[in-house]
């Protein structure tokens, strides 16, 4: 079964799927959040069209492995997630996602303005291949 990557922020949720083996993840695209009641509701049918089992968030924890104000918010974001869809929600830990999403795209020489529209993606597929290693599926 597929998973869903998602990284969470405050103006968009970069997206991104596994394969069906749970091998690879692929970037999809970087939501523009409308509100939690139609951002759960897209997610939710996007988990339903794409066969997925379970929800991979990157949870936002400080450097020195703390959580913050924005981990709370994501966690409050995932719970209503999983009360809504009935899917399970995992969280992986995502410090220096950004910085690597980051890097990746200045190294393959991309655009400022390209950079914005896809580093949320980029982000969420890093979020879900860390989780995807990291458990072997």
């Amino acid at each position: 079964m597929k998973k869903i990557g998602l990284d969470v922020g405050d103006v968009r949720i970069g997206i991104a799927v596994s394969d069906m083996l749970g091998i690879c993840a692929n970037g999809r695209e970087s939501y523009r959040r409308v509100n939690d009641d139609v951002d759960i509701k897209y997610f939710t049918d996007l988990a339903v069209s794409e066969n997925a089992d379970a929800f991979v968030v990157g949870l936002p924890v400080n450097m020195d492995g703390t959580e913050g104000k924005r981990a709370e918010l994501t966690r409050e974001f995932a719970a209503k997630l999983h009360d809504f869809s009935g899917i399970p929600v995992v969280f992986q830990d995502e410090r220096l996602s950004t910085v690597s999403a980051e890097r990746a795209l200045l190294e393959a020489d991309m655009s400022r303005k390209k950079r914005k529209k896809v580093i949320d993606a980029v982000a969420a597929c890093i979020i879900l291949q860390a989780y995807l290693d990291k458990t072997g599926r």
